[in-house]
């Protein structure tokens, strides 16, 4: 069962709801140039409560039907992260892709390590899953080095893998490999 989690002081690790709307368009907005270099290139809509319902909605779809799992980061009412396993794969592969963000006023606290601790035993003990990658640009040292620190490993890079910030850009590939049951 996919259960809300205390990270670090008030800032807990929850499932993301319908109600999250407003909180994730603030922080996007609060965000918008902290995240920029290492995201898509938004459009305006992206960045308001109405886009981010849409968004959430497509989101929650996608994990009734068992092929995503979204949760944010929250202080009190106020969204300060997420993390997404998406592209879930049943089967013989029982994978998922990992996303994540911290807002820019609570970096270096541990949050993303925690979280990211925290996702892997879930996708482990309540999904089911056998393995979960993660790609960073080739400059995001700090992202590789949450990956290293929660027991991912490098396995390449992707060239032109995602259009980040506008431009078809290369990726470091990670992996975590959860356990060895049979599928």
């Amino acid at each position: 069962m996919i259960e809300e989690v205390t990270l670090a002081g008030n800032v807990t690790l929850r499932p993301v709801t319908e109600h999250d709307a407003e909180a994730l368009a603030a922080a996007y907005i609060r965000n918008r140039d902290h995240l920029r270099p290492w995201e898509p290139r938004r459009p305006a809509e992206f960045f308001t409560p109405d886009g981010q319902a849409r968004r959430l909605k497509g989101l929650l779809d996608e994990q009734a039907r068992g092929g995503a799992m979204a949760w944010v980061l929250a202080d009190g009412d106020q969204v300060v992260g997420r993390m997404t396993l998406n592209g879930i794969v049943r089967g013989p592969f029982l994978n998922a892709n990992l996303g994540y963000w911290i807002d820019a006023g609570y970096l270096g606290r541990g949050l993303a390590t925690r979280g990211v601790v925290e996702v892997c035993r879930m996708a482990d003990q309540d999904l089911g899953l056998h393995r979960v990658a993660a790609g960073t640009l080739l400059d995001n040292v700090a992202s590789q080095s949450v990956l290293l620190k929660t027991g991912f490993e490098s396995y390449g890079v992707a060239p032109r893998y995602l259009e980040i910030d506008g431009r078809w850009q290369d990726h470091r590939m990670f992996q975590r490999i959860l356990n060895e049951r049979p599928a």
